[in-house]
């Protein structure tokens, strides 16, 4: 069992998000707007 928690190949991996990813939420949250009406919000994506 303590074998399982000592072994550090699995955390010396880095992650990277592709290139398409980070456009992707870029251009979502460009386009997301949140509007709010007394007691409620409405969320509106203008595509």
């Amino acid at each position: 069992m303590a074998k399982l928690y000592s072994n550090k190949k699995l955390a010396t991996q880095e992650m990277k998000p592709k290139k398409v990813t980070i456009t992707f939420l870029l251009n979502y949250s460009k386009a997301l707007s949140i509007h709010k009406v007394g007691n409620s919000s409405f969320e509106i994506i203008a595509n």
